[in-house]
């Protein structure tokens, strides 16, 4: 996707993306509303960047098999061992000092 300035300009960016996906799937907005269990207008709407529901969204992206999409936004999963450190609850327990060894 090129940088958009407005959520209107990323609205018909992805539209145009799903559309052209339909096209190569050689779908027909009938055929995708069906599936998607949406109607027309719904599918219409996302692919001209007037916008839809989040839920009719995900049915379309599923239909046209672009549910991996939404993968993409997903956060990367970064485990830090020092920050697992000071995230120990306090001690629940004291321990004496060992003595000193002697030899």
């Amino acid at each position: 996707m090129n940088q958009a300035n407005t959520t209107a300009e990323l609205l018909i960016l992805l539209g145009e993306q799903l559309r052209a996906q339909r096209l190569r799937m050689n779908l027909t907005l009938d055929d995708v509303a069906q599936s998607a269990g949406v109607s027309i207008n719904a599918v219409r709407r996302l692919e001209t960047g007037d916008g839809s529901s989040l839920s009719s969204f995900v049915s379309v992206l599923k239909v046209l098999g672009r549910a991996d999409w939404l993968s993409t936004l997903k956060p990367a999963v970064t485990i830090n061992p020092l920050d697992m450190l000071r995230q120990r609850g306090p001690r629940q327990r004291a321990r004496k000092p060992r003595p000193p060894k002697t030899d």
